[in-house]
């Protein structure tokens, strides 16, 4: 498996507008592409060649919801593009890596997901992502 670049850094909000207007008014960034996922609204800020993935949970118990409870806002994962991610699940399983997802599931943009449990990457929950 190879890591071809950061794809996005998500970054979990309470309120996704009130986030939106700090990336454009006071960082002059503007958000692009936004959608919801599951129990996610997210929008995509491009900084560069990397996006700021902004997620808001639709819902009380979600897991951004969650998360925020016990961590508050802040950076939640960090995605890498690889070729295939159901090859990277793979090659990760056979070296004993601990992972949250075993297969790939859709994701934002139409891409396939997985995630590595934190506890296998140094506390940061670390993101899978291919176009196929």
């Amino acid at each position: 498996m190879e890591l071809k670049k950061i794809d996005h850094i998500g970054i979990a909000v309470r309120d996704l507008e009130a986030a939106r207007r700090f990336y454009e008014e006071s960082l002059g960034i503007k958000a692009g592409h936004e959608e919801t996922l599951g129990e996610m609204r997210i929008a995509f800020v491009p900084v560069g060649e990397v996006n700021l993935e902004l997620i808001q949970s639709t819902t009380e118990d979600g897991v951004i919801a969650k998360f925020i409870a016990r961590h508050g806002e802040g950076i939640h994962h960090i995605a890498y593009e690889v070729e295939d991610v159901a090859a990277a699940l793979k090659e990760l399983k056979r070296q004993g890596i601990k992972l949250v997802d075993e297969r790939p599931r859709a994701g934002a943009h139409g891409k396939q997901v997985a995630f590595i449990h934190p506890k296998s990457s140094y506390g940061v929950l670390t993101e899978l992502v291919s176009k196929k």
